[in-house]
């Protein structure tokens, strides 16, 4: 094997007491087979024990009514009576203990769900195995998926951990790489998977056609018995570059027959095809706007085509103007994805999903949160986050983001007024709305490098996501502690050393790179590195107007208007400069260098000090990973240790970079007689 298998190599765990020695489990269905060989797998690695399996059901009821002789024994069995089949029940009944799934999904996830319990918690597993637990959980979202940016030339768009494991010199690959991902996926809870990306050009396109139907049928078959569902993204003008038409007009009789005729052949080639995202009308890519259509008319030509099938739409609501003119202060990026969407509120297919960005800008280090999710009443909605680091360090720097994806989650729309149940995560979860297709997505942040993530520690992100999904009621702290001991075993020292280092280490990130919310300030183009002007006078809307009195975007109702997005009270806590949240005070106001914040500080000494204490604390990660040299494998440690030195290096090139521009823009030195040239 080439790769790791991340948090699922089994480590021995140490003191975990393994009391059966039998696993009954009818294996007729794939997936029932699949859990089963897991489970064997876990009990051989975690606790050096040999589980023998019986599929005759027979013996199995015969056996729960106390024929079973030996050490205890585990029983896997459906219940169609589980509300959600992707659901699962843990619970202890003589000679041993159940897992029940709903399905065969939730029964899969039941098996990880032990396992995962017999690696990071072993005093619970004997809680569960005594009977004096039982564990439960139904998924909290519909749809749990990632989008993978791949190529199909093998490149990665936005890719931090090498090159594709889907596709190579423009084929598709099948192999045990991809079958240990779906487990890896499976294993989190992750039921849906994008495999290449939204910007979908040259061979891509081509994708849909019989060059590609056949391996991608193989490929959904794989992927069938571990709960996860195959997504392709799709090319909106297809019907020109395959079809030979005159144009891709949504409302254009041709080219609904194109498109309902490509879906009967994609379909009846690829059955268990989940369905498409579109990216459309968005940075280039051709839409439904260039015929003077809506994108509720280009998301619902593509809905009825695929209705019959059972298919879904995700229709991506990344659209802006992207040839603004840096002087005109009135047009904001921020605005756009609202105004495009929330006149259409009610108006697509229920087999449409809009995927929405956490922010209204793009993956920023800090962001409100997107008022869609505050808006739209009648409409899917899905989630969308970035596991991919483009903007985060690019899995150079750590950055764990389960605490960003938790703010959000938790952000309170007032879509029900002052009560009610409505944060982000009620709603995308379906259940404010009572709607079924929602959940959340994750831009994928894998690759063919040997850890999947490049970074050995941004594999807590993958996770992470995947956790999240499925339980979003999860601390980042819990998942945290689950990804370090799954994958490093139970070893005190490792979790002491990494979990504060997780945990700070968004926070860091953000104090030395881009303060209070303003975002960007990196270098066009690749996204890495500091660079304060280098989108400033640009056509992408991406602007901080800094200035030698000042810095900051007024998107007050005196500036661009963008805070009357939200409902009230967010509206007026925005729109008032002192109740904005001060992390996001750069992206609602601009502000004076002198304006005093909460802490004491002027802006310009909050921009010295939070640079030099960030830069401090990257320096500080490093030396006190130190302390694991001698206890990780040599390779891991090496591996890390290389992209801390990258992260506390590159920290102090962000602090000299912005404080100097600063110092130089305002003028104001630092009240500390710090460095800053």
């Amino acid at each position: 094997m080439t790769y790791s298998e991340a948090w699922l190599n089994y480590q021995t765990v140490d003191h975990l007491r393994f009391p059966f020695d039998t696993l009954y489990a009818d294996t007729e269905k794939k997936t029932v087979l699949l859990a089963t060989e897991e489970l064997q797998m876990a009990a051989k690695r975690l606790a050096k024990v040999k589980l023998n399996h019986i599929s005759d059901p027979k013996m199995a009821a015969l056996a729960l009514q106390g024929t079973h002789t030996g050490r205890g024994a585990i029983f896997m069995e459906i219940d169609g009576s589980i509300p959600n089949e992707e659901g699962y029940q843990i619970y202890k009944k003589k000679p041993g203990l159940v897992i029940c799934g709903g399905g065969k999904s939730g029964l899969l996830y039941g098996t990880f769900a032990l396992i995962r319990t017999m690696q990071t918690n072993p005093t619970l597993f004997s809680k569960i195995c005594s009977g004096k637990q039982t564990l439960e959980k139904s998924p909290a979202n519909p749809l749990r998926m990632l989008n993978h940016w791949d190529n199909t030339d093998g490149t990665i768009e936005r890719g931090y951990a090498g090159n594709s494991f889907f596709f190579v010199n423009h084929e598709l690959v099948i192999n045990e790489r991809v079958k240990d991902y779906a487990r890896l996926l499976a294993s989190i809870g992750i039921n849906g998977t994008v495999i290449n990306n939204v910007n979908v050009r040259g061979a891509a396109t081509s994708l849909i056609t019989g060059r590609y139907l056949p391996q991608l049928a193989k490929l959904s078959e794989l992927f069938a018995p571990y709960g996860i569902k195959l997504y392709l993204s799709l090319n909106f003008a297809a019907p020109m570059e395959l079809g030979a038409l005159a144009s891709c007009d949504p409302l254009d009789r041709n080219v609904q027959n194109f498109w309902k005729k490509k879906m009967e052949e994609v379909y009846t080639a690829v059955p268990l095809l989940g369905g498409f995202l579109v990216k459309a009308d968005s940075e280039g890519r051709p839409g439904p706007f260039t015929y003077g259509r809506n994108h509720a008319e280009g998301a619902n030509m593509l809905a009825r085509a695929i209705a019959p099938y059972g298919g879904k739409i995700i229709w991506r609501c990344f659209v802006y103007n992207c040839s603004q003119d840096w002087r005109d202060r009135k047009t904001d990026r921020a605005k756009a994805g609202y105004d495009n969407f929330m006149p259409l509120d009610g108006e697509f297919a229920d087999n449409v999903i809009l995927q929405i960005k956490n922010g209204p800008m793009d993956f920023q280090v800090r962001e409100p949160v997107s008022p869609l999710f505050s808006g739209l009443k009648a409409t899917n909605m899905m989630l969308e986050v970035q596991a991919a680091q483009e903007y985060t360090g690019q899995q150079k720097h750590l950055c764990y983001l389960i605490p960003m994806w938790k703010e959000v989650l938790n952000f309170k729309t007032y879509a029900a007024g002052q009560t009610g149940a409505d944060t982000v995560a009620d709603i995308v979860s379906g259940r404010f709305y009572g709607q079924k297709n929602c959940g959340m997505a994750a831009v994928a942040n894998t690759g063919d490098d040997e850890n999947w993530t490049g970074h050995d520690m941004a594999a807590a992100n993958f996770y992470g996501f995947g956790r999240l999904a499925f339980d979003t009621e999860l601390s980042a702290e819990e998942i945290a502690k689950e990804w370090t001991r799954s994958t490093y075993g139970s070893n005190r020292e490792i979790l002491e050393c990494m979990l504060p280092m997780l945990l700070s280490s968004w926070e860091i990130y953000e104090k030395y790179t881009s303060p209070l919310g303003i975002g960007w300030m990196v270098n066009p183009s690749h996204h890495y590195g500091p660079n304060v002007d280098g989108y400033e006078y640009d056509r992408w809307g991406t602007y901080h107007y800094s200035d030698c009195h000042g810095m900051g975007v007024d998107r007050t109702m005196a500036g661009t208007g963008y805070v009357a997005q939200y409902n009230e009270p967010n509206r007026r806590m925005y729109e008032n400069i002192e109740t904005c949240p001060e992390k996001l005070l750069l992206f609602f106001h601009h502000v004076p260098y002198t304006y005093m914040l909460k802490t004491g500080k002027t802006l310009i000494q909050h921009i010295y000090d939070s640079h030099f204490e960030g830069a401090m604390q990257a320096q500080n990660m490093l030396l006190d990973f130190d302390a694991l040299k001698h206890i990780l494998p040599p390779a891991v440690f090496e591996h890390i240790h290389t992209r801390l030195k990258i992260q506390s290096d590159h920290a102090k090139e962000w602090r000299d970079r912005i404080n100097t521009y600063y110092f130089r823009m305002s003028g104001i030195p630092d009240e500390k007689g710090r460095t800053i040239y």
